[in-house]
């Protein structure tokens, strides 16, 4: 049901009260706000993220890298914890211009080249080792369902996301348009997945790398409070069959522990500098 008590004005202006639970960092402007370094390690790939659904994208990528083989793939991360406003460093800036988790600096090559947004890294990625990305007739089919999430996750995360579990007040018509979006969107990937084993094809890739973080801690109930059942996730059964399989994957079991910053403390991993790192935590 709208507000009716708000008519918009002729000009807005930012109202930071009316904000929500991100009001302390939300603003209608970018850059910088503070002068602060980047911590820095050893690897060429330096990662600098958050256990979100985007950040996962990233850290999944580069265990599976290193679990295929790919050694020149070992990599740092360091958490950047968005809720204290961490992503407006000028450091963190200089690196990603959007202040968004994840963003890589790859010292790989001649010169450093920073690498911002998700879809973009597993892009990067995946050309520069030759993996989960074909290169015959079946890269089109892949390339179109990675960017099928990269534009679906607004949608799902700051629409219903934002609206059922985060907004300061709840409103029925943003919360029904929101919801009724990420249930076609499950939709759509329960159709692909009843007639392919992967997103892509018969082969995993990173649009099924870039898609399970988000899809799968619906399937979960791990996501957004009570919105497993809200949504009704249990009638896409397809999704639910890809999401397991993909879930029980060494790497990814890894990936989604990396810089994740809440949850039982065997379950955390701040930093990642090598494989040594997940001794003792549960996966």
């Amino acid at each position: 049901m709208a507000d009716p008590t708000y008519t918009p004005p002729a000009v807005w202006t930012n109202d930071a009260e009316n904000g929500g639970r991100f009001a302390s960092i939300n603003a209608p402007t970018s850059g910088a706000r503070e002068q602060k370094d980047l911590p820095t390690g050893d690897h060429d790939f330096q990662l600098y993220s958050l256990a979100t659904p985007n950040g996962v994208k990233a850290t999944i990528m580069f265990e599976e890298l290193l679990e295929a083989g790919h050694s020149g793939a070992e990599y740092d991360a360091f958490t950047v914890n968005i809720g204290n406003g961490d992503q407006f460093g000028s450091a963190f800036v200089d690196l990603n211009p959007n202040s968004k988790i994840p963003t890589l600096l790859d010292r790989s090559g001649e010169k450093p080249v920073r690498v911002f947004e998700s879809g973009a890294i597993l892009m990067h990625l995946a050309e520069k080792f030759g993996a989960f990305l074909p290169t015959d007739a079946s890269r089109a089919e892949v390339l179109s369902w990675l960017f099928w999430q990269v534009g679906s996750a607004p949608f799902i995360g700051g629409g219903f996301g934002h609206f059922y579990a985060y907004a300061p007040e709840k409103y029925e018509y943003p919360i029904n348009r929101y919801a009724m979006e990420t249930k076609r969107l499950f939709d759509v990937a329960d159709k692909r997945l009843a007639d392919s084993e992967y997103l892509g094809g018969d082969e995993y890739t990173v649009a099924d790398i870039a898609t399970f973080p988000w899809l799968a801690p619906f399937v979960e109930g791990t996501i957004y409070n009570e919105a497993k059942t809200f949504l009704s996730i249990h009638e896409y059964e397809n999704v639910a069959r890809w999401a397991k399989q993909i879930a029980a994957r060494p790497a990814v079991k890894r990936g989604r522990i990396v810089n994740k910053a809440w949850g039982d403390e065997d379950t955390q991993l701040l930093e990642r500098h090598s494989a040594a790192d997940f001794e003792g935590k549960k996966l």
